[in-house]
């Protein structure tokens, strides 16, 4: 990518500067992307309708086993759009220092929307592995249901792979993308 940018320091001249971005400097590794997403328990979750409207939430999910799992409303603007339509993007914010924008791993995947009596969520709540999601009765609930986010083969982050130092420094360089091994 090439930046070209003009100034003019008086009234009689002008100077530009061309300068060129070389490739990205974050290199991070699968297996770090994959552990800070697993850290966490809130993402973004984006879904688009039938009439291609595009809804994007906040929601806490768990991950087990790379999937996401994420408790909602069977009525809810997610889960129709996800029964009609199960391609999603997921944003996972991975908050490094306590002040400033986050580092962020995001991708694109399938979800399914499973009942809650389901024998995959009955199998991992009865092992303790979906807590953030089913700890206050969601379980229960007449309406509600699980949505399971497919694991990614391919994530794309901003920070992650480098020092906040360096990545202060130059902000424009911070992108990064892995694949599954």
């Amino acid at each position: 990518m090439t930046i070209t940018s003009t100034s003019t320091t008086d009234s009689s001249s002008t100077s530009t500067t061309t300068s060129t971005l070389h490739d990205s400097l974050a290199h991070p590794r699968w297996d770090d992307v994959v552990r800070a997403v697993a850290k966490r328990s809130f993402c973004l979750l984006a879904t688009t309708s039938p009439s291609d409207r595009s809804h994007v939430a906040g929601v806490l999910y768990d991950e087990v086993d790379g999937a996401l799992y994420v408790s909602v409303d069977r009525p809810s603007r997610k889960a129709r759009n996800i029964a009609a339509n199960p391609h999603v993007a997921v944003t996972v914010p991975i908050r490094r220092i306590p002040v400033g924008p986050p580092s962020t791993a995001m991708f694109q995947t399938t979800a399914t929307v499973l009942a809650n009596d389901d024998a995959e969520v009955q199998r991992l709540a009865a092992q303790g592995r979906l807590g953030t999601i089913t700890g206050h009765g969601e379980l229960d609930l007449a309406s509600g249901c699980i949505v399971r986010i497919d694991p990614p083969s391919v994530i794309h982050t901003y920070g992650l792979g480098l020092s906040l130092w360096r990545l202060i420094r130059e902000p424009l360089r911070g992108g990064g993308r892995v694949e599954r091994p």
